[in-house]
């Protein structure tokens, strides 16, 4: 994780073309291969299926007045292993995971006794389609490459839906109960709210260098020096907003945030006084049209890696950054200068009607239901029947799926659920460098042998074993990778080493690029193997070593029960 993988997978195919290793006229055809193609689609219809309604009229009547923890979470791990099966997963997750938490505070319990049971389902759920994880877009795909037809939407259902339960029954009953005890109480997002202490007043002189200036002139100082300034009090009333184009006059208060040592520096640079201490009750942190939003950073945001500063937040956006938690810990000292992580909980605040805004430029998931008002629940049935009649046209073979999912893409389009802008802002870029690259990378894996090789130490290893033995190391070698590479990635390596054993073997190949398909999807051990549980890192306030608690259960029942059902519905013998 040291450098991000679509650059990794990007230069590896550079070299690859330099050393000959791939054809020059094959060096961007995986940009252009289905997988690619309808992994893209796939993205821009879940936005289009968001922003109807139709995911969040699901969630709402289904999650209505559970209250106790095994029932709620059976409930929520089976609403969003329905909607991963039909959307992207990580779009579900981004759904469910304010109404959760809000479960939870109503619930007085921490959000980390139910996040990672939700984050798990919706893994699995992806399992069921075709279209609900990359893997299986993968493996469909080098199905048809290598045999001549690929699988079809519902070929994954049998074995998907098997695993999916027995796994949501796991994690609702049993899982949630290995976290540590304090997850179940810690609330990172209460936690990183409670602003108390650290909201200052500082009175303006008349000697004061603010004197006769826009209050905006001051933000650069007081970025400089990691304070914030959340407003301005003329004559005991509180001015709204931030007021950042208000002329400063001496005998103005300006209310601060920040840590002691922070402000003091600022105070005496910009030449204020030491005002009469914390806020009182009849001047509020937050003017009229300000807002307060907690957002969870997921995988490949725009904030990810860069600082508020490095971006300019407050001075471009009027937005401020109060505070970071990271793994239930918050900070609150040079935080604007801090880099934002993966799983960072960030506190933003900023005007009202622009917040919704600069947080979705950022690429962050607020963890309350923001934005709700936007939704177009007018065309939820339109939107509905188109994607219902695209899955149908494409089961049935009457449209070639990326064809069928296309239609759906431009209709969002034009009835405006999805706006032009979204249409690129809802593909996960990072994710097409990361195909696009190691398409023909394996493909040159395959043609010079490596996959052959490969495949021969495992024969060699479990040379007198079983047929089902050899799927069953397959899975476990296929779904350890998965826990630390890309889901993508894992598919396209291990997909050619299973059909080349099987080959070796006299066997059907379909068992073991299922085998594939369904280990490539299950990474439960650690934060980083998919992006749901680096989404989940921070509001459940969770630490590195949590996930495999749940996680290796988890995945020793899904090689227990997916191999049996997978021998069943895809017997071994040609």
């Amino acid at each position: 994780g040291r450098v991000r993988y679509d650059l990794v997978a990007f230069s590896a195919l550079i070299a690859a073309l330099i050393l000959g290793a791939v054809p020059s006229d094959q060096a961007f055809a995986g940009f252009g291969h289905p997988a690619t193609i309808i992994i893209a689609l796939v993205l821009i219809v879940s936005r289009g299926l968001f922003n109807s309604g139709v995911v969040e009229a699901i969630a709402r009547v289904s999650v209505s007045r559970v209250k106790r923890v095994a029932s709620h979470i059976g409930l929520m791990a089976g609403v969003g292993g329905v909607l991963s099966a039909v959307m992207n997963n990580v779009a579900a997750l981004s759904l469910l995971m304010p109404v959760d938490i809000e479960a939870a505070r109503r619930a007085q319990r921490g959000p980390g006794t139910t996040l990672m049971p939700l984050s798990f389902a919706t893994i699995l759920g992806g399992m069921i389609t075709l279209i609900g994880t990359p893997p299986n877009i993968v493996i469909a795909t080098f199905r048809e490459q290598a045999l001549g037809t690929p699988f079809s939407m519902f070929d994954f259902a049998p074995v998907g839906i098997t695993v999916a339960v027995v796994g949501i029954a796991f994690v609702a009953l049993v899982g949630w109960r290995l976290l540590p005890a304090a997850r179940h109480q810690g609330n990172a997002q209460t936690a990183l709210a409670d602003l108390s202490g650290y909201i200052f007043e500082a009175k303006v002189g008349k000697d004061s260098n603010l004197v006769g200036q826009s209050l905006q002139s001051a933000f650069p100082l007081a970025e400089e020096n990691d304070v914030v300034i959340t407003g301005l009090v003329r004559n005991h009333v509180r001015l709204a907003g931030s007021a950042r184009r208000e002329v400063v006059r001496s005998g103005d208060v300006l209310v601060l945030e920040g840590s002691a040592e922070a402000m003091e520096q600022f105070v005496g640079t910009a030449g204020l006084a030491n005002g009469p201490g914390p806020t009182d009750s009849k001047t509020e942190l937050l003017g009229e049209s300000m807002a307060v939003a907690e957002v969870v950073v997921p995988v490949g945001a725009r904030i990810a890696g860069r600082s508020a500063t490095d971006i300019r937040l407050a001075y471009r956006y009027g937005v401020m950054l109060l505070g970071i938690s990271r793994q239930g810990r918050p900070f609150r000292e040079r935080v604007r200068r801090l880099r934002i992580a993966p799983g960072d909980i960030l506190l933003l605040s900023g005007p009202e009607e622009r917040i919704d805004d600069v947080i979705h430029w950022l690429g962050c998931l607020a963890l309350a239901d923001r934005g709700l008002k936007v939704l177009q629940r007018d065309k939820i049935w339109l939107a509905s029947g188109l994607f219902a009649g695209a899955i149908l046209a494409a089961s049935m073979g009457w449209l070639y799926l990326p064809v069928a999912l296309g239609v759906v893409a431009v209709s969002y389009v034009v009835l405006g659920l999805v706006k032009a802008g979204e249409v690129y802002e809802s593909v996960e870029w990072p994710v097409i460098v990361l195909l696009g690259s190691l398409i023909p990378l394996g493909s040159a894996l395959e043609q010079s042998g490596g996959t052959a090789l490969i495949a021969e130490w495992i024969l060699t290893a479990t040379d007198g074993l079983a047929p089902v033995v050899v799927l069953a190391i397959l899975m476990i070698v296929t779904m350890s990778l998965s826990d630390v590479l890309n889901n993508v990635a894992t598919a396209l390596i291990a997909a050619p080493i299973g059909l080349e054993i099987a080959q070796r073997l006299g066997l059907n190949p379909d068992p073991f690029l299922m085998a594939v398909a369904v280990a490539a999807s299950c990474a439960f051990l650690t934060p980083i193997g998919h992006k749901n549980n680096t989404i989940v890192m921070g509001p459940g306030g969770y630490h590195f070593g949590d996930y495999w608690r749940m996680g290796l259960p988890l995945e020793i029942i899904v090689v227990a029960v997916s191999l049996p059902a997978i021998l069943y519905f895809w017997p071994l013998g040609n």
